[in-house]
């Protein structure tokens, strides 16, 4: 079974979009993104933040926010740049440009389905907004959606299910230097009637790194 991404699954994506989070500024002076530590060094403008699946974690695309059903991955990653990192307190942004999911890692359990051939997350680059607070966005380019295309096997063939939503909302650790999106809506466009209205997006990604270090939030 097989899947490529970002969905902010966007993978994307996508997807998605980066840092991690402090509930108070480490320091008035330093910057709102910064690697080595808390209120270490400034994450530089156009550095190169990526970031995988947490450790024993899986990205998965559910049909409701409670259920188990759709397509759950393994292996997964995000890539994005810096764009803006202000002084803390206040608000970096990013521009993600890169999600994908391991095709191997990928399944599928919706009934009729026998397996995954791909997931594109459409439209990119996102722009990620990452804030003192924690509080992490994901937003498309103005006129766009934030969209990711499904590719599934079944029993009658190959099926085609595009997913859109308007934007992304996750959080940030510094515990952890992670990002986290927690049942993230997604409503089909066009489709097969195969394909679930609606698609929930969970996924955990950790170490957020910058050139090796790991990044935090002030």
């Amino acid at each position: 079974m097989r899947t490529r991404s970002v969905l902010a699954l966007a993978g994307t994506a996508t997807a998605f979009t980066l840092a991690l989070s402090v509930a108070t500024p480490a320091s008035a002076d330093g910057a709102v993104l910064t690697t080595g530590s808390a209120g270490g060094t400034a994450a530089s403008v156009g550095d190169t933040l990526t970031a995988p699946l947490a450790s024993g974690t899986s990205a998965t695309l559910y049909s409701s926010a409670t259920g188990t059903s759709g397509v759950s991955c393994t292996s997964s990653q995000f890539t994005a740049s810096v764009a803006a990192n202000p002084a803390a307190p206040g608000t970096a942004t990013e521009s993600v440009t890169g999600h994908t999911f391991d095709a191997s890692s990928c399944t599928s359990n919706v009934f009729g389905v026998t397996g995954v051939s791909s997931i594109t997350v459409d439209n990119l680059p996102y722009t990620a907004s990452v804030g003192s607070d924690g509080t992490l966005t994901v937003a498309p380019a103005s006129g766009s959606v934030i969209q990711t295309t499904v590719k599934l096997r079944t029993l009658l063939g190959s099926i085609t299910c595009v997913y859109q939503a308007a934007g992304l909302t996750g959080k940030t650790d510094n515990s952890d230097s992670s990002i986290s999106f927690t049942n993230q809506q997604f409503t089909k466009s066009s489709g097969s009637s195969l394909c679930f209205a609606n698609g929930y997006f969970t996924a955990k990604y950790a170490p957020v790194t910058d050139g090796g270090a790991r990044v935090y939030v002030n």
